[in-house]
């Protein structure tokens, strides 16, 4: 091991790999800041280059470059537009856009800096010291504990429920849910609830209904509702960056514990940086007590921290599959997957056998990475904010423009374009009626993922048993239980507490 380490780290750092490294992490940061263009989009692009280094390890390099640059840069976008343009990035989008708009987008940036720094980072050590083991770990996972796993993310919807609003957001979540279910599935050819469209045939896309519930309903609720929209963005409150002694003590357990997390979650084949910043900002405003509960997605520092941490540490541990099992966590390693062996290279458990420079190399080329996104970001941070300076009456036509873009490269279909403004009107209407449309995009997600490993799990046993039979499936389910019975529980004692003091 010690001889494999030695050779990833003087390919790592030749001349080459270390320009490559900030080539990728600057293409990903700035594809990752505009709506519609996510990581798979420019990987993809990339690989026709990647492939002509030849050299496998440089190829990789660039490649994992791009992919946590445009994870790193995807926050921007979310923060300052309420446009989240990569999935991961969309919890971060729940605390860091009312930051935004208080007048605090310098310093929601730099928080965002630091915790994705600080996870990829935590993440790149635990990657180093322990991927062997993980290995072992991720083949352990089957459908039915995928199942389970889906399951606790659905539960998070309480962490986006305000006040009394649980029921709300449960409808919002089964609607999300049902949308999962149009077009074609993996274990059905024919296609469901298109009416008929063919352009529905491929399913929903998830960039076209991340647009329709955040950036166009925004861009609507700043014409309908100025007063409403107006931030108090000034030069002063841009240039002010810094985060205070108090803020830094309570965002540093929030970083400890999603970095972990958020890698363990990565770690596992399917999982991936989405779920991980899910549950990331579920589990920090179920244990978050007080005042400190009640700022969740109007502001606060750990609901920015928690998902920016969670997605940058998660995928880091998805090389822990790719790299170790040959399994891809997510879309976005699929294609690096397919690009590794188009390079050759067959991943599994001998890579760190027969190919140690490329293994090591890619994990030390991790931690430089992220170190090289940290110095980009931070001098970018007052420039980059300035958008918010930009007049309401420009910058509204420009979160249209981006939204439609944005939804119209996804599938490359004007029916995309017809879907998006109906949503998205749907979505405002839901806005006024404080519906929250959060878990709406979380029923999403995690629905077509849930339905597939489900059905999977009873073509094995049959029946249902599985949920009881497996003890790691029962013990997901069972704390999938508690996430949504705790929060009940505490509104419950709150209202019991309010009335005795009204006695």
């Amino acid at each position: 091991m010690f001889e494999g380490v030695m050779l990833g780290l003087e390919t790592a750092f030749t001349l080459q790999n270390l320009m490559l490294v900030i080539f990728g992490c600057l293409i990903g940061t700035f594809i990752g800041m505009l709506p519609g263009l996510g990581p798979m989009s420019i990987i993809a692009i990339m690989i026709p280059v990647a492939i002509t280094l030849g050299d496998p390890s440089s190829a990789i390099i660039l490649l994992a470059g791009v992919y946590y640059g445009a994870i790193f840069g995807g926050s921007t976008s979310s923060i300052l537009i309420n446009a989240p343009g990569v999935a991961g990035t969309v919890a971060t989008s729940f605390d860091g856009y009312p930051m935004a708009r208080k007048g605090q987008a310098g310093k929601a940036l730099t928080i965002a800096a630091v915790s994705s720094f600080s996870g990829g980072t935590i993440g790149a050590i635990l990657l180093f010291m322990f991927a062997p083991a993980l290995s072992s770990v991720a083949l352990l996972f089957h459908s039915a504990e995928y199942f389970a796993l889906m399951v606790l993310g659905l539960t998070a919807i309480a962490a986006f429920a305000g006040k009394g609003q649980v029921g709300k957001a449960l409808l919002m979540t089964i609607a999300g849910v049902m949308l999962a279910t149009v077009g074609e599935s993996a274990l059905f050819n024919a296609p469901r609830f298109t009416g008929g469209i063919q352009d529905l045939q491929s399913g929903m896309s998830f960039i076209t209904l991340a647009m329709a519930l955040f950036a166009l309903p925004e861009a609507l609720y700043l014409i309908f509702d100025p007063k409403k929209s107006e931030t108090g963005n000034s030069a002063e409150s841009i240039k002010n960056l810094r985060i205070t002694k108090d803020e830094a003590k309570k965002i540093a357990p929030v970083i400890a514990r999603q970095s972990i997390q958020g890698f363990l979650i990565g770690v596992m084949p399917g999982a991936g940086a989405t779920l991980a910043s899910f549950l990331g900002y579920g589990v920090e405003r179920n244990i978050a007590k007080g005042e400190d509960q009640a700022e969740f997605g109007k502001g606060s520092i750990k609901g920015l921290a928690a998902p920016e941490t969670a997605n940058n540490a998660a995928c880091t541990g998805s090389f822990v599959p790719l790299l170790t099992l040959g399994i891809p966590g997510s879309g976005t390693t699929a294609i690096l997957l397919g690009a590794l062996i188009a390079l050759n290279v067959t991943p599994g458990p001998r890579l760190m056998i027969d190919n140690p420079a490329i293994f090591w190399s890619v994990i030390i080329s991790m931690y430089f990475g992220n170190v090289i996104l940290l110095i980009l970001n931070l001098p970018l941070i007052p420039y980059i904010a300035k958008l918010l300076t930009i007049p309401r009456n420009y910058l509204i036509p420009f979160v249209l423009f981006f939204t439609m873009i944005g939804a119209y490269i996804g599938q490359n279909n004007a029916t995309e374009l017809i879907i998006l403004v109906a949503l998205g009107i749907l979505a405002t209407i839901f806005k006024f009626a404080k519906y929250p449309l959060a878990p709406l995009l979380i029923g999403f997600i995690l629905g077509g993922m849930l339905e597939n490993n489900f059905a999977r799990s009873v073509n094995i046993t049959d029946d249902i048993s599985f949920m009881w039979e497996r003890p790691m499936t029962l013990g997901l389910l069972i704390v999938a239980v508690l996430m949504v019975i705790i929060p009940m529980y505490r509104q419950s004692k709150a209202r019991k507490a309010a009335a005795k003091k009204e006695a």
